[in-house]
């Protein structure tokens, strides 16, 4: 039996995984969004792109037996399981230091982009920039007719997850998304919390 890695709150972290191995993501307590990235193990300029994947999946939302695909349209990690609605976000970009000032905030304030970087370090890696993540559990509702954006709780509960298999080795990085100025981790705005993940 696997012994479920911790995604702390606030933070990052990021793994190996071999081709044909599956990656269990876990919203342990519950509406939790957990940034994802994959990079290719032995390209790191190339990695799961999120404008590709709605290329090629026509849908804002991945469903079971789909790929996502990298930078090069090639799959880097299908999507086998899903014990959640289905709610996910290929749209936002990764929270950053400049997101929390255009939201009023003028102390350092724990964000994605830097988490994936500290994530990729604790391995000796460096992202070649920050992509678009998988903002896995992120629940956004475009209205079809006016094109706004809604920031919705998610809908993931206490013990959901999804289940990711690699169709190449590859570097999977998570942040524990430390959003708590907009109501996006949590019924009350959220409280960000630790998830997991697993490789099987």
């Amino acid at each position: 039996m696997t012994t479920p890695i911790t995604i702390p709150a606030r933070h990052g972290k990021a793994a190996l995984v071999k081709k044909g191995q599956s990656i269990r993501v876990i919203n342990t307590h519950g509406y939790q969004i957990v940034d994802t990235w994959a990079f290719n193990r032995s390209d790191m300029k190339e990695f799961m792109s999120m404008e590709h994947c709605r290329g090629a999946l026509m849908s804002l939302r991945p469903k079971v037996g789909q790929s996502l695909v990298t930078n090069k349209r090639r799959p880097i990690l299908t999507l086998v399981e899903d014990t959640t609605a289905g709610v996910h976000d290929m749209l936002f970009a990764a929270c950053d230091r400049y997101r929390y000032a255009e939201l009023g905030c003028k102390d350092h304030h724990e964000n994605c982009t830097d988490n994936l970087a500290a994530g990729l370090k604790e391995l000796g890696l460096e992202p070649p920039e920050t992509p678009c993540p998988f903002n896995i559990f992120q629940n956004t509702a475009p209205d079809p007719v006016s094109g706004v954006i809604q920031f919705l709780p998610p809908v993931a509960l206490p013990g959901q997850y999804v289940t990711l298999r690699a169709e190449m080795d590859l570097v999977i990085a998570f942040s524990a998304c430390p959003m708590d100025l907009i109501p996006v981790n949590g019924p009350q705005g959220g409280k960000p919390t630790e998830a997991h993940f697993e490789i099987l």
